[in-house]
């Protein structure tokens, strides 16, 4: 009776074994793909990894008691670059998952080869609803913000405010094209007119003749659609032609807490812009922001704060599947709810957009702020299931109700 019992012991752990956690290579890493040198380089760069690597202190640096590792690289905003970096990294060097990935282009072009090799990928830097669109994966998710939620976040407010002829000064990449499609057709929504257009090459020094069209326009609001040091230089440049002096208002239709503190209070007081996560909103955004701050020395913005979200939520998904397998690990995280310092009740569509609130955002006068990164009075909490295109509008093929 004993050697039955044991053989039939043997037996069940030999079944069971399959069913045992697994995680290829002995570890899980994550690589953090972004512009570290250039125009977002403050946006998302190496602030971005730096909150890749707290996610991962802060879940103990294990997952399915195996390693994690985080690593990093700088794909200067191209696409061929960052293409390249992606393979190396699925094919030699057992990257498991690729996130952040600033520059819409950069973003589609690596998630087409995270499709090709069956990888997570998790988008925080880039705007485009291209990745959820037409052009979405079963295997990659857009967690930050897209362009769709900056249009109806800004672009509504100022129209409601008055705000009701547009001349946009736009990126001359895909990114840059659908902020401005997408705001001027929901200004339009709203009763608005966009009376003009003119696009710039990424990271221009000089902005002048691009201004010159848009105040000639008469436009009443001139919508930024660009992001990082092209806002911020072309804001500079505006105050020199007084733009503002002259009665027109700038939309920075992507502009983040880390490119306000770059351009200062003093030229960005007014601004309207919309973020998907601002530090000082409750309690726990403000316990997160202080800590990030001791080892960065700047309080984080939302794609800083998404990345953290993203790694953490990745983790977490691979604790539930009880495996790093792409297939078992892009289930859980559609269907895993998102509640953590980043969003509260979030939630993943069929197409791997993560639907949260947005807040539109006001900056502050230098007397109206008491602190330093004092920077935003929150105007509106803007209901993620009106920010965000619903799945079954997006044009994704994956998407099945």
């Amino acid at each position: 009776m004993k050697l039955l019992s044991l053989a039939s012991m043997a037996l069940m752990a030999a079944t069971a074994l399959p069913a045992m956690a697994q995680v290829s290579d002995e570890k899980v890493k994550i690589g953090i793909l972004n512009d570290q040198s250039g125009v977002y380089a403050d946006f998302g760069g190496k602030w971005s990894y730096e909150a890749a690597k707290m996610a991962v202190e802060d879940y103990g640096g294990k997952v399915l008691d195996k390693p994690i590792e985080v690593i990093t690289a700088d794909h200067q905003n191209k696409p061929d670059i960052a293409s390249n970096i992606a393979r190396q990294w699925y094919d030699t060097e057992e990257v498991d998952a690729i996130m952040e990935l600033t520059t819409s282009s950069v973003a589609l072009a690596v998630q087409g080869i995270s499709t090709e090799k069956k990888k997570i990928n998790i988008v925080t830097g880039a705007a485009t609803t291209e990745l959820t669109g037409a052009q979405c994966s079963p295997y990659g998710f857009h967690w930050a913000y897209d362009t769709h939620a900056l249009a109806v976040g800004t672009g509504g407010a100022l129209v409601e405010q008055g705000g009701d002829t547009w001349f946009f000064l736009t990126a001359d990449y895909a990114f840059g094209y659908s902020l401005e499609e997408q705001t001027g057709n929901f200004a339009k929504s709203k009763g608005g007119t966009v009376v003009g257009a003119v696009r710039h090459p990424l990271a221009t020094p000089d902005f002048s003749s691009f201004l010159l069209q848009a105040q000639a326009s008469g436009a009443k609001v001139i919508g930024l659609a660009n992001a990082g040091l092209d806002t911020a230089n072309a804001i500079k440049q505006a105050a020199e032609f007084g733009i503002v002096a002259g009665g027109q208002r700038l939309a920075a239709l992507l502009f983040t807490l880390a490119e306000v503190h770059g351009l200062g209070l003093d030229a960005a007081q007014g601004l309207t812009l919309t973020e998907g996560f601002y530090w000082d909103r409750d309690d726990q955004s403000r316990a997160f922001a202080r800590r990030y701050f001791e080892r960065t020395n700047r309080m984080p913005n939302m794609v800083h704060a998404g990345t953290y979200s993203a790694v953490t939520q990745y983790l977490k998904a691979i604790d539930k599947a009880g495996t790093d397998e792409t297939e078992a690990v892009a289930k859980e995280l559609h269907e895993m709810p998102v509640n953590d310092l980043f969003a509260a009740n979030g939630k993943v569509g069929q197409n791997g957009r993560m639907i949260h609130d947005m807040y539109l955002m006001q900056v502050k006068t230098p007397d109206e702020s008491k602190e330093p990164w004092d920077y935003y009075d929150v105007l509106a909490t803007i209901p993620g299931d009106e920010a965000y295109i619903k799945p079954s509008e997006s044009g994704c093929p994956l998407v099945t109700q």
